[in-house]
């Protein structure tokens, strides 16, 4: 039997792709091998309460310091004052005892890890991907200690390269980390028992249409299984594409785990779409696609429209997506979109290197307005290294057009490990980079000094940049 598990903080509402994605791929190879996928986030979120649940998940510095308590209580005090000083900002957290939380969590936690018979498993793997750190770490070192001989594998995201294999070193709970997709490096995995280095990379599907349709079963089963009063209709996660088509913009960091970009066939769309909407009798679906494809997305859209069915779509697109493909997804089902906007200074998106202008910008916000497309999210990103005051000048005199149209959300630049603008650090100014300080409040010193984050922290013109994007 193979465990995979996705611990908190996903979104609750709709099964773990990576667990989906994993579970039908081994099944399809090894059909006489047990699989079974447990999203513990979502048992978790069902004790906290659902709004409260999504809060935390919001931020990294309110998820992670929580199993960071419970991972290391001897730093209780530290990381209690850290999490309340930015809990103070909501409404809801500011009431809440940091204590009387973490001690939720433990209980709920220690339920899911007394629910299984973990001698029954010889493998589990963990999937790791934003703001599930601690909680993976908390979660593989008790079940390590109550089956010493369990092979645990950490991969996803947040384990892509040199942070995955730093965590090797340092939690002797984690026997092997995988770099990259893990489907055929987790078959490799089981296969073989074992492998001579712990750090597994570079195994990469070549052709998406050859990949089983995702299993969702035993999230809608854990699903099933809560009180009546906590289920909920959920989305359900699927994907056309691995990786990014454009892949320059400064500041991501999102694609450390791919190497190069791949697309499904439309008709593996449609089959997929078509199949998982009549096995689990839901119609809403989010893309968890980096970005769609470039090619062919109004005829695609046209054909999901022609299945019938009321779906209830979203996805992330690029600013400069014409009206009429706007107007296809729309007609699809697509309700609503992210689109990367990012700026509203062309010098600015320039230097971040989106390929789009203000007036891409402002005209796909205008053209989302319209009854007969998807409705807009976005944000705007502040302080990036090097922005000038005209940048800021001329985003201030933009947003003036932009008022008619739904707001842009504010983000402050942070620095992601292995982004363009990490890499080319000192063509914007950056001096030095370091693990972001904040997770030295999360780690004891020691793991902080050899652990390799995927948030950074760096010296540069911070307070330049704050002076010239403050209100």
């Amino acid at each position: 039997m193979i465990g995979l598990i996705s611990t908190p903080w996903p979104l609750f509402n709709r099964p773990s792709i990576q667990l989906g994605s994993l579970k039908a791929f081994i099944k399809t190879r090894k059909p006489e091998l047990g699989v079974r996928a447990l999203h513990f986030y979502l048992p978790v979120a069902a004790a906290l309460g659902y709004p409260l649940y999504e809060e935390i998940s919001q931020s990294t510095w309110l998820s992670e310091p929580l199993y960071a308590a419970l991972l290391y209580p001897e730093r209780l005090e530290s990381i209690e004052k850290f999490w309340q000083k930015r809990a103070r900002r909501s409404r809801r957290l500011k009431a809440i005892s940091f204590q009387s939380l973490c001690d939720r969590l433990e209980r709920t936690s220690q339920w899911l890890i007394e629910s299984q018979q973990w001698s029954s498993f010889h493998m589990i793997g963990f999937s790791v991907c934003f703001s599930q750190l601690t909680s993976t770490l908390y979660f593989a070192r008790k079940i390590k200690k109550l089956a010493p001989e369990l092979t645990i594998v950490l991969g996803g995201s947040a384990c892509s390269g040199a942070i995955g294999r730093s965590l090797l070193g340092l939690f002797p709970e984690v026997d092997y980390v995988i770099s990259g997709e893990g489907e055929l490096a987790l078959l490799d995995l089981i296969q073989n028992g074992e492998f001579a280095s712990n750090f597994i990379s570079d195994r990469q599907i070549n052709r998406l249409d050859t990949l089983p349709v995702p299993d969702f079963q035993d999230y809608f089963d854990t699903l099933e299984g809560l009180e009546p009063d906590k289920r909920f209709t959920p989305r359900i996660p699927v994907e056309m594409s691995r990786g990014c088509w454009w892949n320059k913009c400064k500041f991501c960091n999102l694609n450390l785990q791919w190497r190069g970009y791949r697309s499904k066939s439309h008709q593996k769309v449609l089959d997929e779409l078509d199949q998982l909407s009549s096995r689990y009798q839901v119609l809403g679906f989010s893309f968890m696609d980096n970005l769609l494809p470039n090619k062919g997305l109004e005829s695609l859209f046209s054909h999901i429209g022609r299945l019938g069915k009321d779906f209830e779509l979203f996805s992330e697109i690029r600013a400069n997506t014409p009206l009429s493909t706007l107007q296809a997804m729309a007609k699809a089902g697509m309700v609503e979109v992210q689109v990367g906007i990012e700026a509203l200074s062309s010098s600015l998106l320039q230097r971040i290197q989106k390929g789009t202008t203000a007036l891409d910008n402002l005209e796909i916000m205008k053209n989302c307005e319209r009854s007969d497309t998807p409705s807009l999210i976005g944000n705007l990103i502040l302080e990036f290294p090097g922005s000038t005051s005209l940048e800021v000048e001329e985003t201030l005199e933009t947003l003036k057009f932009a008022s008619p149209f739904r707001p842009l959300k504010a983000i402050p630049f942070w620095l992601g490990y292995g982004s363009p603008v990490w890499i080319e650090r000192r063509a914007h100014g950056i001096s030095r980079v370091f693990n972001h300080p904040y997770y030295r409040v999360i780690f004891p010193r020691d793991v902080f000094r050899s652990l390799i984050t995927m948030i950074q922290g760096y010296h540069g013109p911070l307070r330049e940049q704050r002076r010239l994007w403050q209100p």
